[in-house]
């Protein structure tokens, strides 16, 4: 096959996964979803893991994952006990591996108000088994996104009040400074493990309060100086 001969693909491609920007209407491509698991003491704790004695650890989502905030999205499948988790997310607008904490910062182009979604019951079985989190976490429309502020706006958000109420009841309260492990650790730590790229999103652990949703209910969610987040959530489809 020639250099030039265009690629045929036997089904047609899915779309590029991104993430709209604001003040531009160009998009951010995303290729990867890293996640922090327990990165806030009250949650690890809530969760029944202890925060002192714990080094970072990370799972993952596909990138196809993504969801915009103002979305409706259908209660998934397979589980009863559906989660909110909300989260700060970075997003790294360089090429960089094995950083150390003080260059990481630089490494972070953008950030945006995210929620983890958390097919629980289908995690608690997964721990108890030993066995990964992939049903429990990595599931359609499970990584919800606002538009992303460059970071060169907000500056690093080292602290900052993170939020999250249910049809207007707070559940989740918190502050950006309470993480374990902060955004340039994050990601000094990450690129210990990966190549990190433009187009890397990381999920960096959410406050104490997750619980479960319903049918019918609204979400919405807020971090110092970034978009205000929401979601709404549907019959299963």
């Amino acid at each position: 096959m020639s250099a030039n001969t265009p690629t045929v693909y036997i089904f047609p491609p899915a779309e590029q996964p991104s993430v709209a920007v604001r003040g531009s209407t160009a998009r951010y491509a995303v290729s990867r979803i890293f996640c922090v698991g327990r990165n806030y003491a009250a949650h690890a704790r809530e969760m029944g893991g202890n925060p002192e004695r714990e080094a970072p650890f990370y799972f993952t989502k596909p990138a196809s994952a993504l969801v915009p905030s103002g979305a409706t999205v259908p209660y998934p499948p397979g589980t009863k006990n559906y989660h909110y988790e909300m989260e700060l997310v970075i997003a790294i607008g360089a090429p960089v591996f094995k950083l150390t904490p003080d260059s990481a910062g630089a490494a972070v182009w953008a950030y945006g108000a995210g929620l983890d979604m958390t097919r629980r019951d289908l995690q608690a079985e997964s721990k108890a088994a030993g066995r990964p989190w992939d049903t429990a976490k990595s599931f359609e429309q499970s990584a919800v996104i606002t538009e992303l502020v460059r970071a060169s706006e907000t500056g690093p958000l080292t602290r900052g009040s993170i939020s999250l109420a249910v049809n207007g009841v707070p559940k989740q309260k918190g502050d950006l400074s309470d993480m374990i492990w902060s955004v340039p650790e994050i990601v000094a730590n990450l690129s210990q493990l990966y190549h990190l790229q433009p187009g890397d999103l990381i999920y960096t652990g959410t406050p104490e309060g997750v619980g479960p949703l319903q049918p019918g209910d609204m979400i919405t969610g807020e971090i110092d100086g970034l978009p205000p987040l929401t979601l709404w959530i549907s019959e299963p489809a």
